[in-house]
């Protein structure tokens, strides 16, 4: 492909925009509560003021720039001022462990980190090594951190626009560890441009749109989604607060497009449900005239009135979860890729959906099945490959086709389902494999079960660990055993003999990305689970009790 065919790189969209849409809105920010507004013409001073501090300092064109923060506005001015300064991006998750931060900044080479809104931002300041240059972001100073304002209140801005050479790095993504040590994938302008330019094809009534950021930003979903959507596209970009304002900035926002993992669609289930039990949601659907009317009250106060494309991915959405939402009128598209092909792979259409589904692949993306029905995908969004890690790279691909890792069937039509993880597959005692995660999704449709991991390995039957939802925690211990038991039964019927599920484990303490168990994205870390709690599994696996409670 020439590079005529592409479209515009991400600095080359953003300085048209600066220049045809200078007054218009381009990010928004609440800060204890007030919401701070920057136009195009006013994020491009920004910007083009750092690019020239980046210069001053002497950090060279192809050298490497961190970015630790949640979301915000100067999130992405930082992000764009790198770019522009012809430097390469490394963003990092702002939840992880100061020992996991500088050992990716050393890995990654950064000459320089931009520090800004985080939890505890003393403690992980003092994880980033001495001979980095450190910024912090304004409305978040640091102690013993120059501020973004004073870097650049004697700089002139960057004038014009810089000649990308689209073949070359544009970013360092680093995985998020679900299955070890993070990797870091490396992607061009080429491939960003192929990504986007694939997505508007296959979406082609996005126009100016309104985006909603809070999923973090150093995560491939999110970058492309949101940074890009708003990048190539001139729209507007709102920022969360905090997750405890979640609610109340998506009611604000009102966005028109709207990307959330699985977790976060079940827990918006739960805080519906909370409020009006399902026979009475079901009764209220099945007027006719106030279903309309209840529906839009839904979708309102959801946040989601406005919405005309809601994606899910990153992981695996029980298939009765969409349904459930379509009931209410809010119709999900599931979308499926990698850090590794920029999350460009499958996705569902509007209105050519199919639940259960993956979708149907991407223009310009090949797909194809190995002997063990590994789905493996090949197009011009693939990775350049892991930063330092040629051996893994090479083993990534086969034929120039990326090995995802992931198991999945294709129907008549082309859509995809993914049936599980190969890394994720566990043999039993009797030397039958399990794939854990569609058995998860099964158990999840259950009101009472909020997370669940299905476990064996080297054991004689399967059995999950779970954690039971705030619905659950208010019934007796007795009548949610024999719930529980019925529910099990019925799940059986569904599996092969040798997948049933012999036992359910209730544990107390719920997985979270603080205690490790849930990655930056909210996976689960199987690794971790299986270190946390394998010294019980022998004793869990021969106790009489079908359903176990561990307090």
């Amino acid at each position: 492909m020439t590079e005529s065919h592409n479209p515009p790189s991400i600095i080359d969209s953003f300085c048209g925009f600066e220049q045809t849409k200078s007054q218009s809105l381009f990010l928004s920010e609440p800060v204890n509560q007030v919401y701070q507004n920057f136009t195009w013409q006013s994020a491009g001073e920004e910007i083009r003021k750092m690019v020239s501090a980046i210069h001053a300092m002497g950090i060279q064109e192809g050298d490497k720039i961190a970015i630790l923060s949640k979301n915000c506005a100067y999130w992405i001015m930082a992000d764009l001022a790198i770019m522009m300064a012809g430097c390469v991006s490394v963003p990092l998750y702002p939840n992880i462990s100061p020992n996991s931060l500088n050992e990716l900044l050393l890995h990654s080479d950064s000459k320089l980190i931009f520090l800004g809104k985080l939890d505890q931002p003393e403690k992980m300041q003092a994880a980033v090594p001495n001979h980095l240059v450190q910024i912090c972001f304004p409305f978040y100073p640091i102690k013993n951190c120059p501020s973004w304002v004073d870097i650049t209140k004697d700089q002139q801005p960057f004038i014009g626009k810089p000649i990308i050479d689209v073949d070359s790095l544009a970013c360092i993504i680093y995985t998020s560890g679900t299955t070890g040590q993070p990797k870091g994938v490396m992607h061009t302008y080429r491939a960003m441009n192929f990504a986007v330019a694939s997505f508007l094809k296959a979406n082609p009534t996005i126009q100016s749109e309104v985006f909603f950021s809070y999923l973090p930003l150093c995560h491939v979903a999110e970058k492309m989604l949101v940074e890009c959507g708003t990048l190539f596209t001139g729209s507007t970009m709102y920022f969360v607060e905090s997750m405890d304002r979640f609610s109340i900035n998506l009611r604000d926002t009102q966005p028109t497009m709207f990307l959330a993992v699985p977790r976060i669609w079940e827990k918006m289930q739960e805080e519906i449900l909370k409020k009006m039990p399902q026979k009475k949601l079901n009764r209220i659907l099945s007027i006719p005239i106030v279903s309309g009317f209840f529906k839009k009250i839904i979708q309102k106060k959801l946040g989601l009135s406005k919405a005309h494309f809601i994606f899910t991915g990153a992981s695996p959405i029980n298939k009765a979860l969409l349904v459930w939402y379509a009931k209410l009128g809010i119709n999900i598209m599931e979308a499926y890729g990698m850090t590794e092909n920029l999350a460009l792979s499958h996705a569902n259409r509007k209105n050519n959906t199919k639940f259960g589904t993956v979708g149907k692949s991407y223009g310009g993306v090949e797909v194809r099945l190995s002997t063990d029905q590994e789905v493996q995908v090949k197009s011009e969004a693939s990775m350049k490959g892991y930063y330092k890690e040629p051996a893994l790279s090479a083993a990534c691909f086969e034929d120039g086709f990326l090995r995802t890792g992931d198991q999945g069937s294709i129907d008549d039509e082309g859509y995809l389902t993914i049936t599980g993880r190969i890394k994720d597959q566990f043999k039993t005692s009797k030397g039958k494999y399990i794939s854990p995660a569609p058995i998860e999704n099964q158990l999840l449709a259950h009101h009472y079960i909020d997370q669940a991991c299905v476990v064996g390995h080297a054991m004689p039957h399967a059995f999950a660990l779970c954690i039971l939802s705030e619905s659950a925690k208010n019934v007796e211990k007795i009548q949610l055993a024999n719930d529980l038991i019925a529910f099990l039964k019925t799940v059986n019927t569904e599996l092969e003999h040798h997948e049933r599920i012999a036992k359910l484990i209730i544990l107390s303490e719920e997985w979270t990305i603080e205690n490790g168990v849930l990655t930056p994205t909210l996976k689960i870390k199987r690794n971790v689970i299986d270190g946390k709690y394998q010294n019980n599994y022998v004793g869990w696996s021969i106790a009489n009790e079908t359903i176990i409670f561990c307090d």
